[in-house]
């Protein structure tokens, strides 16, 4: 009797199992491929808070429909009961993945000595309005590469800085943001050769060599400039003479 009820069960929550990865599939799709292109899901916090948000939706649904699914329950019933549990739980994949989505990294900023990553959720609502014309403040591609232009005068920078020890990092002003190529040749004069991260931190080196290698790019034409995002640090490397991005690496070259 038991082995009777509980193979409808296991079939149900197995169909439901099923739906569920290929939903968090699409996802991650979404995701990963997208808004946290890689290395930025890791740099950004994204993939482990993904993962946990996934983990429990894939989870607790087909859970539910075990729990709930029986071949005697009258039929209008069980379909009101899979409705619930499914309206609830892509409820609540859709608000992750939107939470996510508000997080996502927008820009990578050469910040007078380093790069630093830029979210959606860390440049103030109102500040948006006071990016430079032909900048797009919060793309849904990202992340792009911008600059910062040098402070007006020492009021100015006393005060982005005061603002920056309150939590609005430099970069997160849009009011500062310049065009990438007008940058370069500041972000040439702070970037250092690649050789250097390898003599430095010898471990680094084949993951550096690696990246260069799908970048189809020569050790001795890369600098880098280490970089600094919401969870971790890493190191962006740059071609030597145009200073254009070829790879972001989770590398720690602080």
């Amino acid at each position: 009797m038991f082995a009777t009820q509980l193979r409808p069960k296991l079939i149900a929550s197995s169909l439901h199992l099923a739906c569920s990865a290929v939903l968090a599939c699409l996802a991650a799709v979404l995701v990963f491929g997208v808004w946290y292109p890689w290395p930025y899901g890791q740099l950004s916090g994204a993939t482990d808070l993904f993962l946990i948000m996934v983990g429990v939706d894939i989870a607790l649904g087909p859970l539910a429909t075990f729990v709930v699914f029986s071949n005697t329950k009258e039929r209008k019933k069980l379909v009101f009961d899979l409705l619930v549990i499914a309206t609830v739980q892509l409820g609540a994949l859709g608000y992750g993945v939107w939470t996510v989505f508000l997080a996502r990294p927008v820009h990578m900023v050469f910040e007078y000595d380093r790069m630093r990553v830029v979210h959606a959720v860390e440049i103030p609502p109102e500040y948006l309005d006071r990016a430079p014309r032909g900048v797009e403040a919060l793309p849904l591609w990202g992340p792009t590469p911008l600059g910062l232009r040098p402070f007006k005068d020492n009021a100015e920078q006393a005060s982005a800085t005061w603002a920056a020890i309150n939590g609005i990092s430099l970069s997160s002003r849009p009011e500062l943001w310049i065009a990438y190529d007008q940058a370069v040749p500041a972000v040439l004069k702070a970037a250092k050769p690649v050789s250097h991260l390898i003599a430095k931190a010898p471990q680094f080196a084949g993951p550096l060599r690696r990246a260069l290698t799908d970048a189809k790019h020569n050790l001795d034409d890369t600098v880098y400039l280490p970089l600094v995002s919401r969870v971790n640090f890493g190191t962006a490397l740059l071609d030597a003479k145009s200073a254009q991005p070829l790879a972001v690496l989770p590398l720690d070259s602080f």
